[in-house]
């Protein structure tokens, strides 16, 4: 039962850590720079870019 607690726990956390890093990067004003990366990504796959 401990061993279950203890899991939750640290799932409970790192969702946490992760959206306390994703409110840093929005923060930062790095969303533009995300969605660029993406579309570039993405035009390179196609063959486009």
């Amino acid at each position: 039962m401990l061993k279950r607690k203890q899991h939750t726990f640290f799932s409970v956390f790192l969702i946490l850590m992760g959206l306390c890093f994703m409110g840093f990067g929005i923060f930062r004003g790095e969303t533009a720079v995300l969605f660029e990366k993406a579309i570039n990504i993405c035009l390179e796959c196609i063959g486009i870019g």
